[in-house]
């Protein structure tokens, strides 16, 4: 459509300029930082379980969709979360994701949200740092920028 025909399609139908509908952007909720995978089980039906402590600190529900990448490998996927017991450490992939991991690499969970333009502006995620026994070391509501953590 050249601008000619855009503006005369806007004098056609001028609630086009005053109706808008709201827009919503897919921004991150919460993040478990370089996790270190404990376990990988095959022949579990599907999903990660994580450490309830973790999935509280970052904002992650149970069920809730994550994606996740492992930074030895370099493998992107997404599954859902189950509860590990609260202060274990725990953080296992199941089922064919058990493939992509292995025990000791290092992973960074991620749930994200959907927000109004409005929403943004207020928005924190929850970025939950951890040590090599997935113990939590920091909680920020940030992440900060050219920074190696």
């Amino acid at each position: 459509m050249t601008a000619f025909d855009f503006q005369t399609a806007l004098r056609l139908h001028p609630q086009s300029q005053t109706k808008r509908k709201p827009m919503f952007r897919t921004m991150l909720g919460g993040k478990i930082h370089r996790a270190t995978v404990t376990e990988a089980d095959l022949n579990y039906v599907g999903s990660i379980t994580i450490d309830q402590d973790l999935l509280d600190a970052a904002g992650i529900l149970v069920n809730e969709k994550v994606a996740i990448v492992n930074n030895n490998n370099g493998e992107r996927f997404e599954t859902y979360t189950i509860p590990g017991e609260r202060g274990s450490g725990v953080v296992c992939l199941n089922g064919a994701a058990a493939r992509l991991v292995q025990k000791g690499d290092i992973v960074i969970i991620m749930s994200y949200v959907m927000l109004s333009e409005p929403e943004i502006a207020a928005h924190e995620p929850k970025v939950v740092l951890v040590d090599e026994h997935n113990k939590i070391r920091d909680i920020l509501s940030y992440e900060p920028p050219h920074t190696v953590l």
